[in-house]
């Protein structure tokens, strides 16, 4: 009967957190890489609006 997932309630709830813990652990991965995406594009933008400038200046 110990071969049941759900014998064992406290097996059951720290699987459950477990899960939980990776999807949380998954969308703050995704949010990072989302954060380095934008930094990045910014950083090249703003790099070339002043290369931009710097050629057209009199």
């Amino acid at each position: 009967m110990e071969d049941r997932p759900d014998a064992d309630p406290a097996a059951a709830l720290e699987n459950d957190l477990d899960k939980r813990r990776l999807a949380q652990e998954t969308r703050n991965e995704r949010q990072v890489w989302y954060f380095l995406a934008y930094f990045l594009f910014g950083i090249h933008f703003l790099a070339f609006v002043m290369i931009y400038a710097v050629h057209h200046a009199k």
